[in-house]
């Protein structure tokens, strides 16, 4: 079975991930894949922000990591990403982002609901429980449709991460997810398939067959992603998220190069 391929990976210049991009490279191999693609975290407007990705200073150092992982494995396809954070206002930075390296893809995450709270930090998990989830849930998909508008990424990643900690909401999201499939369609973006779900205490991928469900009738694209923080994790299972996507009726998937979106036969 062609396994696809795994746009999602990390490195070491994040600050919370192990192993050069050459070692993912080379377990990518191992594992049968033919395709993946490094979309660490990206530089913020100021480097102090968070404590969980690249300085800005070290962008092209990122670029020659993978550049070398080419290099070195010339017969795997890699390709060149970012992840970066949307924030309200920060559309500009993003831009700029984008003029300074031939990027293949950039995913588009939401990780703050505020200037301060990131909702997937272990560190900060006690803020869960001074807000009411389905608040922090609407925010987030709020923020996550405007990502979508911004048409600043060609991926939207794990689409709901607020479950991350199994916190979910007693009410019906629905209407959350509808509203920011509307704007992922109508900017002509993908959302992506993040098997990480499945390590963390939600375990269930990212996002829910619910949403995924609503994607395909909606004809919103997918890719898969193992968001690998060691190379161990590289098309962790893909063959779970395969099959769910089958389940819910996707029978392509999507690749890129240079910003430029192709359909292949999942």
């Amino acid at each position: 079975m062609q396994l696809p391929a795994d746009y999602h990976m990390h490195t070491p210049l994040c600050r919370h991930a192990i192993g050069e991009p050459v070692d993912y490279a080379r377990c990518a191999e191992a594992a049968g894949l033919t395709e993946i693609g490094f979309s660490d975290h990206s530089p913020m407007l100021r480097d102090d922000f968070d404590n969980w990705r690249m300085f800005d200073r070290q962008l092209d150092e990122y670029v020659a990591k993978v550049q070398l992982a080419q290099k070195n494995f010339p017969q795997l396809t890699i390709r060149l990403a970012l992840e970066v954070d949307y924030l309200p206002g920060q559309e500009e930075w993003i831009q700029k982002l984008a003029a300074r390296h031939p990027w293949d893809y950039f995913i588009g995450s939401v990780h703050y609901v505020s200037e301060s709270w990131d909702i997937d930090n272990p560190a900060k998990l006690s803020e869960w429980k001074k807000r009411d989830a389905f608040e922090v849930w609407k925010i987030y998909f709020e923020r996550l449709a405007m990502a979508a508008e911004s048409k600043l990424f060609d991926i939207i990643g794990h689409a709901d991460l607020p479950k991350k900690f199994g916190i979910r909401p007693t009410q019906d999201c629905t209407p959350l997810y509808a509203h920011f499939l509307d704007a992922v369609a109508k900017s002509n973006c993908a959302i992506e398939l993040n098997t990480a779900g499945l390590r963390k205490d939600c375990k269930e991928i990212y996002p829910c067959r619910e949403l995924l469900q609503l994607a395909f009738a909606k004809h919103v694209p997918i890719t898969f992603g193992s968001d690998a923080h060691v190379p161990e994790e590289v098309g962790m299972n893909f063959i779970e998220a395969m099959e769910l996507a089958r389940a819910t009726g996707y029978s392509e998937t999507c690749r890129f190069k240079q910003r430029q979106r192709e359909s292949v036969w999942l």
